[in-house]
């Protein structure tokens, strides 16, 4: 029997789109989903025989490892509990997205292991497993409400092109799928980036959407300072820190970011491009650091998630953080060790702006010299 094709765009209500589709998934059967790189073809990793029907319909010698597919980037420690520093980021960076991650699943605590046999060897037959979250509403909405994750493989027999429409897929794929989503040609075209990570090292294992340039920024490590206005404090501890951690990677300022630290800086109630103030130019210069170029930014929820460690002047600034994404607080934290606040010049003498400087530059001191780099 031809597979049921439902074009997503004309549905009705796009909530009975997912409900018939978590249902053929729980049943067994093989369902056909848009992704914003290719279309994938997916089968419940709970469902028994599931997996046989996928091998079947892929056909081929020896299937390739499928990718599992999770609800989101804060589920993947349940597959892979020890994930690295490195892996953290880039989960946290890139999912939903395009990039298929590829870690250690030998982990008895991981849920790997919990997954039906033929699961598990469908998905993690070395000892390393391929993770995704997929950036379409549609697969999102679905994994919200099936029990489990989705085996998930490009929708094409083996050999054959990757699908690109449903006409195609219906085309190569025959009878083999019981349902296929119709959202028209994907977004990129082209398969997801697959990253090997093991420690703090990467491999690329398969080119795709995302670039190895790109992937080299997105795998650097970012440090945010945080502030009210993002016109002294912050950037003066932005600027400090660059410098600072250029003389000890023997390196210029500017060369920071390709050793693989990115420095930024942001305020709590920030206006988009101010200057920093004159009195923060001026106790900089006297440092060799021109913050005249330095504009203000507000902190964002991207800001947030990408950053690795966020700085915060004070212990205010940091509470109004965690108020806002709780998530963030095992990588937030006041800039002075002891908890201290970093005291406010705004309105105050240039010497007032030099004793702030004195203890900022104190507290980068002390930080610089504790990073691993």
């Amino acid at each position: 029997m031809p597979p049921a094709v439902i074009d997503v765009r004309k549905a009705d209500n796009p909530r009975d789109v997912v409900h018939i589709a978590v249902q053929a998934l729980a049943e067994g059967q093989l369902v056909v989903f848009p992704t914003e790189t290719v279309y994938g073809l997916a089968a419940s990793a709970l469902a028994p025989g599931a997996t046989e029907r996928l091998h079947a319909v892929k056909g081929g010698d020896k299937p390739r490892p499928y990718t599992l597919a999770i609800k989101s980037s804060d589920e993947a420690a349940d597959y892979v509990p020890n994930m690295s520093a490195l892996a953290e980021r880039l989960a946290r960076r890139c999912w939903p997205g395009p990039i298929t991650l590829v870690l250690d699943a030998t982990d008895g605590d991981s849920l790997v292991a919990r997954l039906p046999e033929e699961s598990q060897q469908a998905v993690a037959p070395d000892g390393t497993v391929g993770l995704r979250v997929p950036a379409h509403p549609l697969i999102h909405d679905v994994l919200q409400l099936l029990a489990g994750p989705l085996l998930l493989t490009s929708a094409n027999r083996a050999g054959h092109p990757e699908g690109l429409s449903a006409e195609q897929i219906v085309a190569d794929l025959g009878d083999g799928a019981a349902l296929v989503l119709d959202d028209g040609r994907c977004r990129y075209g082209q398969a997801s980036t697959v990253v090997q990570v093991a420690g703090d090292a990467y491999k690329v294992l398969r080119q795709g959407v995302v670039s190895e340039q790109a992937l080299e920024r997105l795998a650097s490590r970012l440090i945010v300072f945080v502030c009210t206005g993002n016109t002294c404090r912050s950037p003066m501890a932005e600027w400090l820190f660059r410098q600072k951690l250029a003389k000890k990677l023997g390196c210029l300022p500017e060369a920071v970011e390709d050793r693989g630290v990115m420095v930024g800086s942001a305020g709590i109630a920030a206006m988009m491009g101010g200057r920093a103030s004159p009195e923060a130019v001026e106790v900089m210069q006297r440092r060799e650091l021109d913050l005249g170029q330095h504009r203000s930014q507000p902190l964002t929820p991207q800001v947030v998630r990408q950053a690795d460690m966020l700085l915060t002047m004070t212990r205010s600034h940091r509470d109004a953080i965690l108020t806002e994404w709780p998530d963030a607080a095992p990588r937030t934290r006041t800039l002075c060790h002891d908890e201290a606040d970093v005291s406010d010049p705004i309105g105050g003498t240039l010497e007032a702006y030099e004793r702030c400087a004195q203890q900022i530059e104190k507290e980068i001191d002390r930080i610089v010299g504790e990073l691993e780099c």
